[in-house]
C-alpha cells in the first residue's frame, strides 16, 4: 500500500490500527485545525507508529471535519499530490463519510473500514486485500496507553518477576478470606514491626507482640501468622509469650505485599486473568501517566490489574473494603480516556457492594464483583465473560 488516507478520530485506535496492519508508505490524516495545530496530537500518533516498528510517513492535512465539501477538497488534494490512494472510513466524522463515498465514486478510490465485532477490515470498494482481510493485532498493555498519548510508569510491582510467585497467588488469597475481617489489623501490624531502621528496609523482624496502632493496640495475630508460615510467605516463625514476634520474610517483595491492604486481592486477580488463558497480556499495579512524557509532576493514576485481548483492553480496580462511588467514577474515567468504546471495565470488591452503588456502576457500564462472587468461586468466570465481550 502506498498512500493510505485516515479520518482522524477522537478513539486513538481507530487512528493507528490501519497503519499498523498494512505499513503503507505514507499515512495522510485529515484532521481538524485543531488537531493540526496541536504538536501533542500529532506526536502521539507518531510515537506509537514508530514504537510499533512501522515506518510510514505521517502526514496531516487540515479540513473542517463537519464540512464535506471542505473535506472532500482536502481528500482530492491529497489524491493529486500521492500516488495510489487508498482510504479508510472506520473512523470520522459524518461529514468526512459523505466526503469520503463521494470521492470514492468520482476517482474510483478504492476504500475500505474495520469491524470490531469480527475482528476483520472489509473492502467498500477495490480495496487492494480482497473482500475481507482479518487483523490479528495484539495490543499490550502498555500499547494501550501509548497510542492515547500517556505512558506508563514504574509501579509498585515489578510484573517481569511475577512468573515465580504464581503458586502462592491462590493460597495468599484463601488465607485473605479466612482472615478477611480482622485483614487490616494484620497488615497493621505487619507494618509496625517490619518498619524500616534508619532509612533500611529489613527481612528479619524481632518486634513486640503488642504494637500502637492509629486506634488502639493491636496484638500479633497468632493464626494468622501461622497460616503465613505455612504458605511459605514468612519463615523463622517465633512467638515468645506475648511478649515478642520474630520471623523473616521470604523475600523484599513478600514483604511489600504483607505491608499492603490491597496487594492480596490484585494479586490474585492477576492470576486469574492469567489462568483464563484468554488474555494477551496482563500487568498489575499499573501506573498511568496521562501526560506521556514520564516526567515529575505529571498526572498519574495507579490502575490494580489491566489485561488486552487482541484490541480490547480491560480494567480493573480491586477494593478490599467497601464500593465507593469515587473509584467506580475514576475507573469510568480511566477506560473512557485511554480505552474508548471497545473497552471494558470491572471493579472487584472483597465486600458485598450497596445496591446504589451497583447502579451506578450499571450506569457507567462497569462490572461489578463483589463478595458473593468471590466467597463462591466465580471470579475466573467473570473475567472470561469480560474477554469474550466480542466474541
Amino acid at each position: 500500500m502506498r498512500t493510505l488516507i485516515e479520518l482522524y478520530d477522537e478513539r486513538p485506535l481507530e487512528n493507528v490500527l490501519s497503519s499498523q496492519v498494512f505499513d503503507p508508505e505514507r499515512t495522510v490524516f485529515v484532521c481538524s485545525r485543531e488537531v493540526y495545530d496541536s504538536p501533542r496530537s500529532r506526536s502521539t500518533v507518531r510515537r506509537y507508529l514508530e514504537a510499533k516498528n512501522c515506518k510510514s510517513d505521517v502526514v496531516f492535512r487540515p479540513a473542517d471535519m463537519y464540512q464535506a465539501e471542505d473535506v472532500l477538497r482536502a481528500l482530492e488534494e491529497i489524491c493529486d499530490t500521492y500516488e495510489e490512494c487508498v482510504i479508510d472510513i472506520t473512523g470520522g466524522t459524518d461529514a468526512a463519510l459523505f466526503a469520503s463515498g463521494v470521492l470514492s465514486a468520482r476517482r474510483s478510490t478504492p476504500a475500505f473500514t474495520y469491524s470490531r465485532k469480527t475482528d476483520c477490515f472489509y473492502s467498500i470498494s477495490n480495496a487492494p486485500f480482497g473482500p475481507e482481510k482479518k487483523c490479528g493485532v495484539k495490543l499490550s498493555v502498555e500499547d494501550c496507553f501509548l497510542m492515547a498519548g500517556g505512558a506508563v510508569k514504574k509501579g509498585r510491582v515489578d510484573n517481569a518477576i511475577l512468573s515465580h510467585y504464581m503458586g502462592f497467588f491462590k493460597p495468599f488469597f484463601d488465607l485473605f478470606m479466612h482472615f478477611k475481617q480482622d485483614w487490616t489489623n494484620i497488615v497493621n501490624y505487619m507494618q509496625r514491626v517490619s518498619a524500616p531502621v534508619n532509612g533500611e528496609t529489613r527481612l528479619d523482624v524481632d518486634g513486640a507482640y503488642f504494637v500502637k496502632g492509629d486506634r488502639g493496640t493491636i496484638q500479633a495475630n497468632e493464626k494468622a501468622l501461622e497460616a503465613l508460615r505455612k504458605i511459605g510467605f514468612i519463615q523463622d516463625l517465633e512467638i515468645v509469650r506475648e511478649e515478642r514476634v520474630r520471623f523473616r520474610f521470604r523475600d523484599a517483595q513478600v514483604r511489600a505485599w504483607l505491608r499492603d491492604v490491597g496487594s492480596v486481592l490484585e494479586t490474585y486477580v492477576y492470576k486469574c486473568c492469567l489462568d483464563t488463558g484468554l488474555f494477551d497480556d496482563v500487568c498489575t499495579s499499573v501506573v498511568v501517566d496521562w501526560e506521556g512524557s514520564l516526567k515529575q509532576g505529571d498526572v498519574t493514576n495507579e490502575l490494580d490489574v489491566m489485561a488486552t485481548r487482541g484490541i480490547m483492553p480491560v480494567f480493573i480496580s480491586c477494593k478490599t473494603g467497601e464500593i465507593r462511588t469515587e473509584a467506580i467514577n475514576e475507573l469510568s474515567v480511566l477506560r473512557d480516556r485511554f480505552g474508548g468504546c471497545i473497552a471494558r471495565a470491572a471493579i472487584v470488591s472483597a465486600s458485598k457492594c450497596q445496591l446504589i452503588t451497583r447502579n451506578r456502576a450499571h450506569e457507567l457500564d462497569i462490572d461489578v464483583i463483589d463478595a458473593e462472587d468471590l466467597k463462591r468461586g466465580r471470579l475466573p468466570e467473570r473475567l472470561k465473560s469480560l474477554a469474550r465481550q466480542f466474541d
